[in-house]
């Protein structure tokens, strides 16, 4: 979504169906939103508890299934490496 703020806009440069409803203005401040519908398309919903929860789980099938999967000693020195590079 796209938006175009312009403050202190002069109202006589406004359509005159907008001019209309601001009679004793002389500036007014327009907001300006581009909605595209085809964004809204790519935005998921929220997941809820439980489908995120099935979600973790289908992953670690397909990772344990690929022989991807480390086990807990290898998982605690990867992050402990990772750690330390900080403290260089």
């Amino acid at each position: 979504m796209n938006k175009i703020v312009r403050e202190q806009y002069p109202v006589e440069n406004l359509p005159e169906d907008l001019r209309e409803l601001l009679p004793d203005a002389a500036e007014v401040t327009i907001e300006v939103t581009v909605e595209d519908d085809d964004d809204d398309a790519t935005i998921a919903p929220p997941m809820t508890t439980e489908e995120a929860v099935a979600m973790m789980r289908e992953i670690q099938r397909h990772v344990a299934a690929r022989g991807e999967s480390v086990t807990e000693e290898e998982a605690v020195r990867r992050i402990r490496e990772l750690r330390d590079e900080w403290d260089d």
